[in-house]
């Protein structure tokens, strides 16, 4: 079971990374709200599930509460400018992992605690069911 599992995951965090370059690439087609938060919310989303992955024998709080203070951690170094932290930022991967933002927004907190905050649901219906 272990092995569908990370399946499972593997192939929800592709579709969400797919979903997030869509998103962020065709912004033209998609309201002015998707545009701002939509991207956040899966990024989030995205890094839920990479700690659901690592860290499967961990309970569900522990997962939310890393999740969280990984994306918090993030967003508030966006505060932090030197050249070289913002040399990392300006490049794609430097970007997608330290985020694409070059300053601090209390609404990307927000989009990041609903981007876990769904996963989590997700994960206590799936186990439910």
């Amino acid at each position: 079971m272990k092995i569908k599992r990370n399946i499972i995951y593997i192939m929800l965090m592709i579709i969400i990374i797919f979903l997030g370059i869509v998103v962020r690439k065709k912004s033209a087609y998609f309201p002015r709200i998707v545009n701002l938060y939509l991207g956040d919310i899966l990024w989030a989303l995205l890094i839920f599930l990479g700690f659901s992955f690592l860290m499967e024998k961990k309970g569900l709080k522990i997962v939310i509460f890393l999740s969280l203070l990984f994306c918090y951690g993030i967003e508030i170094s966006q505060l932090y400018h030197a050249e070289w932290i913002d040399a990392v930022r300006s490049t794609t991967l430097g970007g997608l992992v330290l985020g694409l933002g070059y300053g601090f927004l209390f609404s990307d907190l927000v989009s990041y605690t609903v981007g876990i905050l769904f996963g989590a649901l997700c994960t206590i219906l799936l186990k439910r069911s």
